[in-house]
């Protein structure tokens, strides 16, 4: 049902419109209108213009929808397992990628989709109102290609990740896997891709072929995002910002260096505290990175290995617990900066113009998305105007 809608009596409405110096903009006692699934005022409910149909919000809060601009939902399998062993004590090395691929290699579509589908409609349950998808669990031309057409029917932002590892088939011969990464694969991938992506880290691609591999990928003309800096430090972060990459992921290791080349950027650093979580290794500081000026996003990087969470809110509170991150800026990180690691200027944000994706909280204040982890606070979500 179209028409206009007015979603007021809103306690505490995050904006995201930096105005008077408060990046969440936030405004209280506040109304806001939608028409034709766009936002198409905001201001105060005493000024609230009329509408054909209305949501009161109760004096709850309302935020952006979340933007999780880093998740890996094409996959089959389970490992279990292998979480059960790190945190018994067992390092993660990136090794169980291996486990997936081939798990995901011989399931069917259908299931491809289904598991698509369910974690994608748990992300909405959770407030996430645009997600990111990669491939990177099939590394075949056929495999890659069917991932992320499959991938396109559930987000326009996915992302070709071929180069995830080099599968067991390759091991000895990574030179002729890149070869067809940027060949054949990169071919029949690109159709359904508007990223390209690379694990660069030791065990995966090093700094040569994940700068060929890119630089194909932009000629093919997708954008660039990079794995980097997860397991150590590395060349990953300065690589990306070289080559514009619109996000670097994890910046897990960053030298002194990589947060200048950062600060000097408009290269996003997208932080992912579900891995740390998950893999029992040290958190990103972001709040060296926030003091520096680099854009922080936070998002899931949800995957059935190293961080099988979709849930953007435990997040933002392992932001805030973990990372050194004050509650506003771990907001901010998981709507706008996802979005500014996207690209996107339609989401992340409720002013005029923007797509009307917004959660409404059960609770005053998005304080209490750090204040009160693991409860369900989502009360209600709209995705493009309409309530989901």
């Amino acid at each position: 049902m179209r028409g206009s809608l007015l979603v007021d009596h809103i306690g505490e409405l995050v904006t995201n419109d930096g105005r008077d110096g408060d990046p969440l903009g936030v405004r209280r006692d506040a109304a806001l209108l939608i028409e034709d699934g766009q936002v198409a005022w905001v201001g105060s409910a005493r000024d609230a213009p009329a509408a054909d149909r209305r949501i009161d919000a109760g004096g709850a809060a309302v935020l952006p929808g979340f933007v999780d601009s880093h998740a890996h939902l094409v996959f089959a399998g389970d490992r279990a397992a292998e979480f059960a062993a790190r945190m018994a004590g067992e390092p993660y090395t990136g090794g169980g990628i291996r486990t997936t691929v081939g798990a995901t290699r011989a399931a069917s579509d259908e299931d491809l989709r289904a598991t698509v589908g369910r974690l994608r409609a748990e992300m909405l349950r959770q407030g996430t109102t645009t997600a990111e998808i990669k491939s990177g669990y099939g590394l075949t031309v056929a495999d890659e290609a069917r991932s992320l057409r499959i991938a396109a029917e559930f987000t326009e932002d996915t992302t070709f990740l071929g180069a995830h590892v080099v599968p067991a088939e390759y091991a000895d011969r990574p030179d002729d896997y890149v070869g067809m990464v940027c060949g054949p694969m990169l071919a029949a991938a690109a159709p359904y891709a508007r990223w390209i992506d690379v694990f660069c880290e030791r065990g995966a691609f090093d700094a040569d072929h994940a700068r060929a591999i890119l630089a194909c990928g932009q000629a093919a003309g997708l954008g660039v995002r990079l794995h980097a800096n997860q397991l150590g430090p590395g060349p990953g972060v300065r690589l990306g910002v070289e080559m514009g990459a619109a996000s670097v992921d994890h910046c897990t290791h960053l030298t002194d260096a990589d947060i200048d080349a950062l600060a000097g950027s408009e290269t996003v650093a997208t932080l992912l505290p579900g891995a740390e979580f998950s893999t029992r290794s040290p958190y990103p500081d972001a709040r060296r990175l926030l003091d520096a000026g680099v854009t922080v996003a936070l998002a899931t990087d949800c995957n059935p290995g190293s961080s099988y969470t979709s849930s953007m809110p435990f997040c933002v509170a392992l932001a805030v617990r973990e990372m050194r991150m004050t509650p506003a800026e771990a907001v901010w990180a998981a709507t706008a900066g996802g979005a500014a690691a996207l690209r996107r200027t339609d989401v992340g944000r409720l002013t005029p113009g923007a797509r009307a994706d917004l959660i409404v909280l059960d609770a005053p204040s998005h304080l209490h998305l750090a204040y009160r982890p693991g409860v369900p606070l989502i009360r209600q979500v709209l995705h493009n105007g309409v309530p989901r």
